[in-house]
C-alpha cells in the first residue's frame, strides 16, 4: 500500500475480489462467469478489477456502455467483452472492430450493427436481449419473432454472428417474488422461439448476482455477477457476504483534518441541524459530497473514529463532515473508517446504505474520482 498520507483513500483489496470470484464460479459450477465491471467497477477500478477477476477465471467481462468496453481494450483486455446500452448512433464500428459483443434490444440496433459490420467488413457479434418484465431495456416479445428473424437473415449473410440470448430479472433480490418464476418461463419460452428460427447461440444467460447466488434454475450457461464480485450482497434479504464465502472489497478511510474543543451549545455545521449538547470535542473528516458521501447522511452516516462508533453531526458538506467525540480524544492526522468488510467493528456499505435509505450498490459507486483507489493484493502469492 502507498504510505504518503492521504486526505482520504478507498484502499481496493484485489485478493478479496479474486476469492468473490472464485466464490461465485462454485456457485453456479455449470456454468461460465461473466465479472460485471461497469461504472468503473462499481467505483472500485474497471481495470485492476477486470484483470483480478480474469485470474480467477471470469471468462467474460460486462459494461453497460460502449466507451467503458472500448477503455478494457485499449488496456490490454483481449477476453470476452458484453456491452449493453446502445443509444442511436453509437461506436458500433469501434467496437465491433474491437471483439466487443454488442447487445442488440431491437431492429433499430441490429440495422446499426449491420450496417457498421458492412462499413468495416467484419462479422458482428450480437447478443439479443428480451425484456421479460423488467420493463428497461430489451426486446418486448411480442417484438422477438420479427427481431430473430432478422438476426438470423443477418447470420446467413455473414454481417453477423448471433453469440447470445438474454434477459434480465426485475426481483431477484425479492427470494419468493412471484414475477421470478414468470420471468423464467417467458425466457425460455423465448429461448424456444429463437431456437425454431435457427439461432444456436454460445450462451443463454439471466442471472445476476442474487440469481446466482439463490436460483440454480437460473444459471442456463452463463450468470453475470456484478455488486457480488466486490463483496456485497445484492439484498439483505438475499444474505449476508459471509453466507456466501464472499468478503467485500473496498475499505474507505480517512485522516481527520482538525480535531478541537468546544463549549455546550455550539452550531455544528451549516443551518446548525446539530448543536453539542455539553463542552465536547469535534473531528473533522475531510471527504463530503464532492467524494460521494450523500448529504442525506447528515445526523445518520456511521464511522469508526477513536475506536467507537460514530454518527455524522450536522449536515454533510461538499468537501467535510463533523462527528462528535464526546469525551473521548483523537488527534490530525488519526484514521477515520467510513466503511468496509466490519473486520474491525467499522460500518459497512451495508450500515451506510440502511443509515441513509439506499442500497450499498450506491454507496460504493457513488465514491468520485477525488478518492484515490489503493490497491494490495495485486498478485497471487506475493504478500503485495
Amino acid at each position: 500500500m502507498n504510505e504518503t498520507p492521504m486526505r482520504a483513500r478507498a484502499v481496493v483489496d484485489l485478493a478479496a475480489l479474486r476469492a468473490n470470484v472464485r466464490a461465485l464460479r462454485a456457485a453456479a459450477p455449470g456454468a461460465e462467469l461473466m465479472a460485471v465491471v461497469k461504472s468503473d467497477a462499481y467505483g472500485h477500478g474497471a481495470v485492476p478489477c477486470a484483470r483480478a477477476a480474469r485470474e480467477a477465471g471470469a471468462s467474460w467481462l460486462g459494461t453497460a456502455t460502449p466507451e467503458e468496453a472500448l477503455a478494457l481494450r485499449a488496456a490490454g483486455d483481449t477476453g470476452r467483452v458484453l456491452c449493453w446500452l446502445w443509444t442511436p448512433g453509437g461506436p458500433w464500428r469501434e467496437a465491433i472492430e474491437a471483439d466487443v459483443d454488442v447487445s442488440l434490444s431491437g431492429l433499430w440496433a441490429l440495422r446499426e450493427a449491420v450496417a457498421a459490420a458492412r462499413e468495416c467488413g467484419r462479422t458482428a457479434s450480437v447478443q439479443l436481449k428480451a425484456d421479460t418484465g423488467l420493463g428497461r431495456n430489451g426486446c418486448p416479445p411480442e417484438e422477438w419473432p420479427e427481431l430473430i428473424a432478422a438476426a438470423r437473415a443477418a447470420e446467413a449473410e455473414g454481417t453477423v454472428k448471433v453469440t447470445g440470448l438474454w434477459s434480465h430479472f426485475a426481483c431477484a433480490d425479492e427470494p419468493g417474488h412471484p414475477s421470478i418464476a414468470a420471468q423464467l418461463e417467458v425466457f425460455r419460452a423465448l429461448l424456444a422461439q429463437a431456437e425454431e428460427a435457427g439461432l444456436r447461440p454460445e450462451v443463454r444467460h439471466m442471472a445476476n448476482s442474487p440469481a446466482t447466488l439463490t436460483l440454480p434454475e437460473s444459471h442456463f450457461d452463463l450468470v453475470r455477477t456484478g455488486i457480488a464480485v466486490y463483496g456485497i450482497s445484492p439484498s439483505p434479504e438475499v444474505g449476508h457476504p459471509g453466507d456466501f464465502g464472499l468478503r467485500p472489497v473496498m475499505t474507505l478511510v480517512a485522516s481527520l483534518a482538525s480535531v478541537k474543543r468546544v463549549p455546550g451549545g455550539h452550531g455544528v455545521s451549516y443551518g446548525h441541524r446539530y448543536v453539542t449538547p455539553g463542552p465536547t470535542t469535534l473531528a473533522l473528516v475531510p471527504v463530503g459530497y464532492a467524494d460521494g458521501i450523500p448529504r442525506h447522511a447528515s445526523g445518520t452516516g456511521p464511522v469508526l473514529v477513536a475506536g467507537k462508533w460514530r454518527t455524522v453531526a450536522g449536515t454533510v458538506a461538499m468537501d467535510q463532515f463533523v462527528v462528535d467525540l464526546g469525551g473521548d480524544s483523537a488527534a490530525p492526522g488519526d484514521e477515520v473508517v467510513l466503511f468496509g468488510p466490519g473486520d474491525r467493528g467499522e460500518p459497512t456499505a451495508e450500515d451506510w446504505a440502511r443509515a441513509v435509505g439506499t442500497i450499498a450498490y450506491e454507496i460504493v459507486t457513488r465514491i468520485g474520482a477525488r478518492v484515490p483507489r489503493v490497491y494490495v493484493g495485486h498478485t497471487e502469492g506475493t504478500g503485495n
